[in-house]
């Protein structure tokens, strides 16, 4: 039974699952990360490590993330064919948190507004 990466980590893409996991089985999409079915070893060490909760065995998804089973599944083969290369072992910074960003692009696109004298 393999682990899995939920939408919780949407927009987070948070690696610290990946430090510590003894085999290299996750794989960086645009916005988050899976973990290929095939090559997890199912170690659990990634559950713990995971700073918003976001990695679950297979049978204990909560209902809520049940599409995230499939999603993992054919998004990390996909990667996996399409030759990424899975993560390595150290951690990488996170994107921060959608709230922020979305704080962050309103205010450039204020300043940006002040600038070219719209404001």
């Amino acid at each position: 039974m393999a682990h899995m990466v939920t939408s919780q980590c949407s927009g987070g893409k948070y690696t610290d699952g990946v430090e510590v996991c003894p085999v290299s089985c996750s794989y960086e999409l645009a916005g988050l990360l899976v973990i290929h079915p095939d090559e997890c070893i199912d170690c659990t060490a990634g559950v713990t490590e995971c700073p918003v909760e976001a990695i679950y065995a297979e049978g204990e998804v909560p209902a809520e993330f049940n599409e995230a089973i499939a999603f993992n599944a054919t998004e990390a083969k996909r990667a996996k064919a399409d030759g990424q290369e899975p993560l390595l072992k150290k951690k990488a910074h996170s994107l921060p948190p959608r709230n922020a960003r979305r704080l962050w692009a309103t205010e450039r696109h204020f300043a940006l507004a002040i600038w070219r004298g719209f404001g």
